[in-house]
């Protein structure tokens, strides 16, 4: 959605514009129209630098790096209220050029605080929530001169998830809240740091303090105090040692995060195919899913994906049925019916995408929730009874690739243990062999991609068909190409392509097929109701003599495992994805008009 990160020292330091410019770009895949920094000197001047724009092109027409200060803030907006422009963009400052804030999140009800403070007096020079939220806090501040009361009035009007930072010109401190968005705090020797993303903190510190929701911290460069914002108390948190290392935020050899991180989707698969057999929690993760009523498995974009066919996985082998929804149309769909007893399954990369908060809010505390998430310290894994780890490490490309295939790996997982617990027959799944095979699948795809590029690229649209088990992988390989290439794909069940969609079909027109062995006979009837229309047919599926023949390109998988089939198949689409941005000239890390951590309705 948005970042920021804010830091203050004891006295002024020459490197401060380098260190807010480096925690941009490590907060860049989370908004890229706007970026600004605001700092302040130790004599109390400060300057406001700001404009639309990434950050790579920003900080060197408005000079970040040679700002210094004592303390500064820097953030970067993905637009939702207001256009991308100066105006809008933050930091933001009070009326009377006193106040300092960025925020995260989304004050839904900033159209109408920002008509009541208007009437009062204040004056916007845009239409930012953001710059609402500072007006907010002023009009306590101009009746009290205090900051930290003048928050907590504040935080009782503010309605949304959020998380901000705030400073007084003439105050060596800084304030941040966490309502509903991720905040931690980075303490270092000399200097406290807080931001919206912990990997803008590891250059600097590795020593995290997580906030919570509804808690405040006041910092100033050697000490910090906690406070809840509804009893105004004091907590007492001492830092934690990170593990994460920052190297997975460093493009290495690579020219981009998304190659680098589709090429690193064997040893992150290695990751989690090695802890899953010592989780102690997941007995009881199985015993939950047993003893549940209904039970829904909810995401949003490559995550709902992915809990799609993990509900596949579940029905199948586990013989449990999981409703597969949208975490955007859980509370439209499913409010009214949900009971006691119910189980909620959410799959989420950052931890912090607000429609999977609403589904978790519309569900309630009505049965167990649990999480197949990345990011451990965020606000969804805070809240989940149970967390399965993803354990991918950093991902920072725009567009989810190793994720997606480490949250399958572990609903495949999950549902071979839940069908050992029934005593079920259950599929004999060599997870050891699956690095190595997905290493394979990298190189294959990329000695095909070319071949099949050049039958794409005509096009404006195209179809991407799946049945059964690959019929997600459809739906995400579709998504890839929008993602990423700026033209319309479309991911649908292969029997239904008859339905109306094969009208559109002509000399040429290209179909990508993805299919398993078991289901051949099946995708063969669906492969020639286009091919005999002219249609072009691209088929990924483990080599197959009948495949092969009826397909005018073929990119093979290496290995027939029904069940390993999809997580191998998604890797063409992702590497065809990123190598046709490539060849239209598209930054597929920062794909326009989306972000990473969408943390607003």
């Amino acid at each position: 959605m948005c970042g920021f990160f804010s830091i203050i020292f004891k006295n002024d330091r020459k490197e401060l514009g380098s260190i807010l410019t480096k925690a941009g770009f490590r907060l860049a895949y989370r908004g890229y129209d706007t970026v600004g920094i605001g700092y302040i000197k130790e004599n109390g001047s400060f300057e406001i630098r700001k404009a639309p724009g990434k950050i790579h092109r920003v900080y060197k027409d408005l000079n970040f790096e040679e700002v210094e200060g004592k303390r500064g803030t820097i953030q970067l907006r993905w637009a939702t209220y207001g256009a991308p422009s100066y105006e809008n963009a933050q930091p933001h400052l009070d009326c009377r050029r006193r106040l300092i804030g960025a925020h995260n999140g989304n004050i839904v009800n900033s159209p109408f605080l920002r008509e009541n403070l208007i009437q009062k007096g204040h004056h916007f020079n845009g239409e930012n929530d953001g710059e609402t939220l500072v007006h907010v806090i002023e009009e306590y501040y101009n009746s009290s001169g205090d900051l930290k009361g003048s928050i907590f009035r504040a935080y009782e009007i503010l309605k949304g998830d959020y998380a901000f930072s705030i400073t007084a010109v003439n105050e060596n401190k800084f304030y941040a809240v966490k309502k509903g968005s991720s905040l931690f705090l980075g303490v270092g020797e000399g200097f406290i740091a807080v931001s919206s993303d912990l990997v803008a903190l590891l250059d600097l510190t590795k020593n995290i303090v997580t906030l919570y929701d509804g808690e405040m911290v006041e910092f100033t460069e050697s000490e910090y105090t906690i406070y809840n914002l509804n009893t105004r108390e004091k907590i007492h948190r001492e830092p934690v040692y990170t593990e994460m290392d920052i190297k997975d935020a460093e493009k290495g050899n690579f020219p981009h995060f998304m190659i680098k991180e589709i090429y690193e989707i064997p040893e992150k698969a290695r990751n989690i195919i090695n802890f899953l057999p010592e989780f102690k929690k997941l007995d009881q993760i199985v015993d939950d899913i047993l003893t549940s009523k209904k039970k829904f498995i909810t995401g949003s974009g490559t995550s709902l994906h992915a809990g799609i066919l993990g509900s596949f996985y579940l029905s199948r082998i586990a013989k449990e049925m999981f409703i597969p929804v949208a975490a955007s149309e859980f509370s439209e769909r499913y409010g009214d019916v949900i009971g006691d007893g119910d189980l909620l399954f959410v799959v989420t990369q950052s931890g912090e995408t607000k429609d999977v908060k609403n589904a978790m809010d519309s569900f309630g505390n009505r049965g167990k929730t649990i999480g197949l998430i990345n990011v451990l310290g965020s606000s969804i894994a805070l809240r989940c009874d149970h967390v399965i780890p993803v354990l991918s490490d950093l991902e920072i490309s725009v567009p989810a690739t190793k994720t997606f295939v480490n949250q399958v790996i572990a609903l495949l997982y999950l549902s071979i243990a839940i069908a050992k617990k029934k005593g079920l027959s259950y599929p004999e799944i060599n997870f050891e062999e699956l690095p190595q095979k997905l290493s394979e699948t990298i190189k294959i795809a990329e000695t095909y991609k070319s071949e099949v590029i050049k039958a794409l690229i005509p096009w404006r649209d195209f179809y991407v068909l799946g049945f059964g088990l690959t019929y997600p992988i459809a739906l995400e390989g579709a998504l890839k190409i929008k993602e990423v290439v700026y033209i319309h794909a479309e991911g649908m069940y292969s029997a239904e392509f008859k339905h109306g969609p094969l009208s559109i079909v002509e000399e040429e027109y290209p179909v990508i097929f993805v299919a398993t062995l078991k289901d051949k006979h099946m995708i063969l009837s669906h492969i020639n109701e286009v091919k005999c229309r002219g249609g072009k047919i691209i088929t990924i599926a483990p080599d197959d003599e009948e495949l092969r023949k009826e397909s005018h390109i073929f990119v093979p998988i290496p290995d027939g495992n029904e069940y390993l089939t999809p997580i191998l198949s998604v890797i063409p689409m992702q590497i065809i994805a990123y190598h046709m941005s490539i060849h239209k000239g598209i930054d597929p890390d920062f794909p326009k008009n989306i972000s990473k951590t969408l943390t607003v309705d």
